[in-house]
């Protein structure tokens, strides 16, 4: 059973990432040859104060550009 665990920022549709969701189901069955049923998909989405990149966390980019 795949399980890909997928972190990202918040503020995508649920559109957005329900088609990530399948996206990403069809490509990792293709790849294994696993049946889609079998394929679990977690998506973790950040609120942007909560990460950061050389000590800037995205909502502190966001104000700076």
């Amino acid at each position: 059973m795949p399980l890909v665990q997928i972190a990202l920022r918040e503020g995508r549709s649920p559109v957005q990432l329900r088609a990530l969701i399948s996206a990403v189901t069809a490509a990792v069955g293709d790849s294994l040859s696993a049946p889609q049923e079998s394929v679990r998909v977690i998506l973790t989405e950040i609120p942007p104060t909560h990460w950061a990149a050389g000590d800037v966390t995205l909502a502190e980019r966001g104000t700076r550009a």
